[in-house]
């Protein structure tokens, strides 16, 4: 059976720069069936679905579903609930969990505080604390938005529960399903494709020592899909894995072409040139395509460390909220590619 996710694979489509957007995650467990647009088609209260979604736009929120792995009977609605809020900007990273009998308290956030990094929001709505449980390991499951996810990813999730990763969990929608089977993790924020149990508990143990797994990596939820590339881009050339070691500090330029600044803590800064093109050949982008289409694919053409006393153009240009400062010289060009969704 030809699906996305095998026409993908097929034409090997590459991962990098193609991670959902979002500075902070906030996750409300509901159990049962999802739909399609799964706030306001599942059995959460539909009138608080809207309310969600009206409350979190163009804040850098993002919200999602999410339900333990398993068979989804219909039990009615849980008597409590778990909940999550992670925010992904390096320097600035943290996980917070809470459980609720009453999920309409999530309206009571300031999300574009939330979306800021400030958890103390969360905290106060509904009693949050930092997690101090395993990093969450989100699978995207829900067939109702593409096939693909709930062939590959159900089995992927429930193998992942069943040897015994307690932060595994079913999750609404992370985007790219012809990735399938798609992974979320928390509280980093890097996104996987075409996942595997034995590569997630890799990703997950280095997680746990701070450090990034690069295969299969989509990028980080935190960055434009041009910075997504970049970032990855750089860690290649260097072979750094350290988690919090690099940032997006600028994106110049528009769409097809921008140069991006990525920066070190120790101060060594890159500019990564990433051109946008059309795949070929064209293919449906999701099962539920009704037309062939040709996905953004990123180029990442050149990486270039930047000397000591050379500042990035500003002509165009987006600032990263976390900046770690500038230092030293050496200069190396790479040739990477990636997609965009």
């Amino acid at each position: 059976m030809s699906t996305c996710a095998t026409v993908s694979r097929d034409l090997d489509e590459p991962l990098s720069g193609t991670a959902a957007t979002a500075t902070t995650w906030l996750l409300l467990e509901q159990p049962g069936p999802w739909g399609a647009d799964a706030l306001v088609s599942s059995h959460l209260d539909r009138a608080l679905g809207r309310a969600l979604e009206a409350a979190v736009r163009d804040t850098g929120v993002r919200i999602a579903l999410i339900r333990r792995p398993g068979r989804h009977a219909d039990f009615g609605a849980p008597p409590l609930r778990q909940v999550y809020a992670a925010h992904t900007a390096p320097g600035k990273t943290w996980l917070r969990s809470a459980a609720t009998h009453d999920p309409g308290q999530l309206l009571d956030i300031d999300f574009a505080a939330l979306g800021r990094g400030d958890h103390h929001t969360f905290d106060t709505a509904v009693r949050g604390r930092a997690h101090t449980g395993d990093p969450l390991a989100l699978v995207c499951t829900n067939g109702k938005r593409d096939r693909c996810c709930a062939l590959l990813g159900r089995p992927l999730a429930a193998e992942l529960a069943a040897s015994g990763v307690a932060g595994a969990w079913e999750v609404t929608h992370l985007g790219g399903h012809r990735f399938s089977p798609t992974l979320l993790v928390l509280p980093y924020g890097y996104a996987y494709g075409r996942a595997e149990a034995h590569t997630v508990k890799e990703v997950l143990h280095g997680v746990q020592e701070g450090r990034i797994v690069l295969e299969g990596c989509r990028g980080r939820s935190a960055w434009e899909r041009p910075g997504q590339a970049a970032e990855l881009a750089v860690r290649g050339v260097t072979g750094e894995d350290a988690a919090e070691a690099l940032g997006v500090v600028l994106t110049a330029g528009e769409a097809p072409r921008w140069e991006v600044t990525v920066a070190h803590t120790d101060g060594r800064r890159w500019r990564v040139v990433v051109a946008q093109v059309a795949s070929q050949p064209p293919r449906a982008e999701s099962c539920g395509a009704s037309v062939l289409g040709s996905p953004g694919r990123m180029d990442v053409v050149a990486v270039e460390e930047l000397p000591a006393t050379q500042k990035p153009a500003a002509t165009h240009a987006r600032t990263a909220a976390h900046e770690p400062t500038a230092a030293h010289a050496r200069t190396a060009t790479h040739r990477l590619t990636a997609t965009a969704r």
